[in-house]
């Protein structure tokens, strides 16, 4: 076990763990710093173990890990049921959870937005949407045709069902080998006190400037550098910016008496195929008792 400094380098961390012989990596943070040390368990081909220990949790809560009890999330290095799911990628490095460009990456970086993210988002938006705000320049291609000057664009590890502009939301699964991408574009000044209106009610999706597709592979153009929000931490790209899908790319490893399964999941009925592979994840692979840092010789 390591305990971070916060000037330390968690990849180095997660690398040296491996070439000491690690069998299984965990991590006990928020969703930017489980990003990190899943994309080092995903190249080496180790089970990963998330313990929520961020504000948020997203990506905890969409594998089914009770987000209130980071202490029992441990469990997973015992015996423990294993899945894999999906990771998202750009230019190279990947994300968890989602990646979005516009509006929500200028209200990540705002001071205070951690302790009260719905009003924080609702008291932005008039400004960074209203008739003074700067076009984003950003483009991308849709099943519609080109959508120039979006507002907000998204895209996450699966598509998200989405409450809040914010990705305040839930993903039914995790393993469905897609991008989620979202789109916001208004056109009218109008069109703001609706779109808060909408936001604040919880379903942003019901504004008709709104656009929500699946995909592999995306691009997005425009002015460099881009603004963003990666797994909820402000970060910078040179564009163009290549989004992709890394199908079962990570071993998660989910303790016994986590229900495994996120809270859309939950709400969304149940196909044949959707109940077969719970059947898989229940069933899981023989596995005993893994430490964070324990020898494969051992």
């Amino acid at each position: 076990m390591v305990l971070l400094q916060r000037q330390d380098d968690l990849r180095l961390h997660a690398e040296a763990a491996v070439s000491r012989g690690a069998d299984a990596l965990g991590m006990a943070g928020g969703d930017g710093s489980q990003g990190l040390v899943a994309a080092v368990s995903a190249e080496h081909g180790l089970p990963f173990v998330c313990v929520p220990a961020g504000t948020r949790n997203h990506f905890a809560l969409d594998i089914g890990i009770d987000r209130d009890d980071p202490v029992r999330a441990l469990d997973a290095f015992g015996p423990a049921r294993e899945t894999t799911v999906d990771l998202g990628e750009v230019n190279g490095e990947v994300f968890v959870n989602n990646v979005s460009l516009g509006v929500y990456a200028s209200i990540v970086a705002t001071p205070g937005y951690r302790q009260a993210k719905p009003r924080t988002v609702a008291e932005m938006l008039p400004d960074l949407l209203g008739p003074d705000a700067p076009p984003t320049e950003l483009a991308v291609d849709s099943p519609g045709g080109p959508i120039v000057g979006a507002q907000v664009i998204q895209v996450s590890n699966n598509p998200y069902t989405l409450s809040s502009l914010t990705g305040f939301g839930s993903r039914p699964r995790m393993n469905e080998g897609v991008l989620g991408v979202a789109t916001l574009s208004i056109t009218r000044p109008i069109d703001v006190n609706r779109l808060v209106a909408l936001e604040m009610a919880g379903h942003p999706e019901r504004f008709e400037g709104w656009r929500q597709w699946a995909a592999q592979e995306l691009e997005v153009t425009g002015p460099s550098p881009v603004p963003a929000a990666a797994d909820g931490e402000a970060r910078s790209w040179s564009t163009p910016l290549h989004f992709a899908i890394r199908p079962a790319a990570l071993r998660v490893r989910i303790g016994r008496g986590q229900s495994g399964a996120s809270p859309a999941f939950q709400w969304t009925p149940l196909k044949v195929s959707t109940l077969l592979g719970l059947g898989r994840i229940v069933r899981g692979r023989p596995s005993g008792m893994v430490t964070v840092e324990s020898r494969r010789d051992t």
